[in-house]
């Protein structure tokens, strides 16, 4: 992406000098084309012609005369010749115009290679033997001329400082121009993504063609106001399920404070005597209310700490087999689920792993008190151990099973499922947290799930 505006703004770079390399290739080629011209673009060499004929001049007896080679040439050029002797006087001609003087002086002569005194159409260009003789011979074509002209060193000094200064100001008009066309082609696709960043600000997702010199550009425009509409819709589905779950904190919570608060006033009452039995029944009640808003408590600094990552694991070697044999003989020792049929198994006594153990208990415990809590009290629950490649847990239930759109929500903080009975209702950070410390040991919690046939969540760690 980088190497692609670069390769374009020094493309766009190339461009304006080449446009207006090219004004200033025509601007002079114009002004040569209307002043006068320096020299003949003519396949025939005028000069040259006239030196080079020399050849084709013969002398013998002081009679000189051109060689039948010569007045080809001179035919097919459409020229003449004429031979002068020292005096000026004509010696030889050969097809002259009749119109052609027979003597010259050397005025005449530097007139007559100078100007067209001839005609128009005629150019006249002399050479000769040193001491011996020289020669006019005239060409009659237009395409063909010669100027000559004078010069001065300080006009053409001046002249060329003010032309520089004129093309540098004509350049500089053009270059000015054609960059602003360039600048404005690259700036405007920046406005509109400047304009576009900004209504994304205000939550306001647009959506882009991608084309142009910017194209990736807004291609990522594109995705990045997907992912901010996504993220949106996330959020708002998390503070809706936020506002719920507190919503049924503050109930769960309100119900046992409700407990202490009536117990706790009937036993400052005065006007009643409680037995010994009666009082501890009360404090019996208090203490488990108190216990489980002990837990709710716990349960939201544990997740919070675990999402912040504050929390410091306290590894150490422990044999999960009998670590998990016991979380489920705590489990069936409590009188709430002690008609519960769990049953344990484990391909060796002893699987040795890393582990923070009282953070691990917590999480297998909340799995295990899911399967409980979200299915009938004859359902079947089998927790499972083994060595793989990795430590490899399964706790498996043949009970309700868990509906699709809940399966991708089960490990979403302040979630609580549908199925919870309402004596087991709880902070609903249960399987979040489970999932959080099962990932700060570099594990991964899968759960696969059918209505009617039950779950299964498996632990590799």
């Amino acid at each position: 992406m980088k190497w692609k505006l670069t390769g374009r703004f020094l493309l766009s770079v190339v461009l304006i000098v080449l446009f207006v390399t090219f004004i200033n290739i025509f601007a002079v080629f114009s002004m040569l084309i209307a002043g006068k011209p320096i020299f003949s673009s003519h396949q025939l060499n005028g000069e040259e012609f006239a030196r080079n004929f020399q050849r084709y001049i013969v002398v013998s007896d002081d009679n000189i005369v051109i060689s039948e080679d010569g007045k080809k040439e001179l035919i097919e050029n459409n020229a003449w010749i004429q031979i002068l002797s020292e005096n000026g006087s004509e010696i030889y001609r050969y097809k002259a115009p009749s119109g052609v003087q027979k003597k010259y002086t050397p005025l005449e002569i530097i007139q007559m290679y100078k100007y067209k005194e001839i005609d128009g159409d005629t150019t006249v260009f002399v050479g000769g033997e040193k001491n011996a003789y020289s020669y006019f011979i005239g060409i009659k074509d237009r395409s063909i001329g010669r100027y000559v002209f004078t010069y001065d060193y300080k006009n053409i000094i001046n002249q060329f400082k003010a032309g520089s200064i004129f093309f540098m100001t004509i350049n500089g008009i053009v270059a000015l121009f054609i960059g602003y066309l360039f600048s404005k082609r690259l700036t405007k696709p920046l406005n509109d993504l400047i304009i576009g960043i900004r209504r994304l600000a205000n939550n306001d997702y647009i959506m882009y063609e991608p084309k142009g010199v910017y194209k990736d550009v807004f291609y990522n425009m594109n995705y990045l106001s997907n992912q901010l509409k996504d993220n949106e819709k996330e959020r708002r589905k998390l503070d809706q399920m936020k506002e719920e779950w507190i919503s049924n904190i503050s109930h769960d919570v309100k119900t046992p404070l409700a407990s202490i608060q009536g117990y706790a006033e009937i036993m400052k009452d005065k006007d009643y005597e409680f037995s010994l039995e009666e009082m501890r029944e009360y404090a019996e009640i208090i203490e488990q209310k108190a216990f489980y808003m002990r837990d709710i408590i716990e349960n939201l600094n544990l997740a919070t700490r675990l999402k912040n990552g504050e929390l410091i694991l306290n590894k150490k070697i422990i044999n999960i087999v009998s670590m998990l044999r016991n979380i489920v003989i705590d489990t069936l020792n409590d009188s709430s689920y002690s008609d519960r049929n769990i049953e344990f198994h484990c391909s060796d006594e002893i699987i040795n792993m890393d582990g923070d153990e009282v953070l691990l208990r917590r999480a297998i415990h909340n799995l295990i008190y899911n399967a409980i809590v979200h299915n009938d009290e004859n359902v079947k629950i089998i927790v499972n151990v083994e060595k793989k490649e990795r430590v490899n847990i399964r706790i498996e239930d043949h009970g309700k099973g868990i509906k699709e759109e809940e399966l991708e929500r089960i490990f979403d903080r302040y979630y609580r499922g549908t199925n919870t009975g309402e004596s087991h209702k709880g902070s609903g950070l249960g399987m979040a947290i489970a999932n959080d410390i099962i990932r700060a040991h570099g594990g991964e919690i899968k759960v696969n799930s059918m209505i009617g046939c039950g779950t299964i969540i498996d632990i590799q760690i």
